[in-house]
């Protein structure tokens, strides 16, 4: 069943219980967040184990038949994660699911997040047949006439009460990046209405004043070097930016904007597109970043994009206290996997 909305998810869930969530779109702090609802909806109803599968093209579907078969005489409740690096899947993945769907087990729930499905894979056979069972999210970005509401009732929650110009100059900065919005406005609440309460007014001004832009700036040479494929030099201006004071949440959201804009270049070089006609697209008329990137691309695939995205996350919790994980290592995590350093990850679970 399909669900055209974010906050429709949860009471559709909650009114009738589906083996399967699938969630899917392009803009991920949306599709993060909906994710989240969900992984916390199920440790509230007795979810008690939870297992994540980082889907590519070479993933052995054979883990997931295993995992989603296996059943337990004290039906243990479990919730198992798909993070498909694209909805278009192999046969085996096809027929995977089909196989669970057509006899879930009832104390599972199967979140698969993926990116956009695309029309061809929503009248497939095999998607039909999942889609029948499932609660079905399609995320889609906010529409430049959708943003502001959207930004302004973000403030409103976080007990700032924003002018129209407030809004105006901070949907400048973020450029449409919904994560980089959010960040924002978290800086902004611990800069200007830290006790929380009554609502604070938030004009232009107090927005120029708390917005670091010399911080921002050295964030992207951070990225720079990190595309570059510079770890030691990556590490020293991360450290740097650290003994600094940044705010790692200056150079969280800058290095989201970063991967959100790589992401659909290397889906679109694993189509088949010319590695350097993508790159000028993207770098536009900045040559001097046009190495770097050239780089990158060559060296980076679009399931690693997710990767780091999702590492974003944990940079993200580390932040704001939901984890026990110092963010500046997180952070170093982050910016070593961008340069394509090999550093050790950890099985993290709910």
């Amino acid at each position: 069943m399909k669900v055209n909305r974010p906050q429709q998810l949860l009471p559709s869930l909650k009114k009738e219980a589906r083996p399967v969530v699938w969630i899917a779109g392009d803009e991920p702090l949306i599709l993060q967040e909906s994710a989240d609802a969900i992984r916390k909806h199920c440790q509230q109803t007795g979810f008690e184990e939870r297992e994540v599968f980082t889907v590519d093209r070479s993933f052995d579907w054979s883990l997931f038949n295993e995992t989603a078969d296996n059943l337990s005489l004290f039906a243990t409740r479990k919730l198992i994660e798909l993070r498909l690096s694209s909805a278009k899947l192999e046969d085996p993945g096809k027929q995977a699911l089909q196989h669970y769907v057509a006899s879930p087990n009832p104390d599972y729930l199967v979140l698969i997040t993926s990116p956009r499905v695309e029309p061809a894979t929503a009248r497939a056979r095999w998607f039909k047949d999942v889609d029948a069972v499932s609660l079905f999210l399609p995320v889609w970005p906010l529409s430049v006439d959708e943003l502001p509401d959207w930004l302004g009732q973000r403030l409103m929650k976080a007990g700032l009460q924003p002018t129209p110009d407030a809004i105006r100059l901070l949907i400048e900065r973020v450029e449409g990046n919904l994560l980089a919005a959010v960040q924002e406005i978290e800086k902004l609440t611990l800069l200007i209405n830290p006790a929380g309460g009554k609502a604070v007014e938030l004009d232009a001004e107090m927005v120029l004043q708390s917005v670091a832009d010399s911080s921002r700036y050295n964030a992207f040479t951070l990225i720079d070097t990190a595309l570059a494929g510079d770890d030691k030099r990556t590490l020293k201006i991360l450290r740097g930016l650290r003994d600094e004071g940044v705010d790692p949440l200056a150079i969280l959201g800058a290095s989201c904007n970063e991967l959100r804009r790589l992401l659909p270049a290397l889906q679109n070089i694993e189509a088949g597109q010319p590695a350097g006609r993508v790159a000028e697209e993207l770098v536009g008329r900045n040559f001097k970043r046009k190495s770097a990137v050239n780089r990158a691309l060559q060296r980076l695939r679009s399931a690693q994009i997710y990767g780091l995205l999702d590492q974003a996350r944990l940079v993200d919790y580390a932040v704001k206290g939901l984890s026990g994980s110092d963010p500046w290592l997180e952070l170093e995590n982050l910016f070593l996997r961008l340069s394509g350093s090999a550093v050790p990850t950890l099985q993290r679970t709910a």
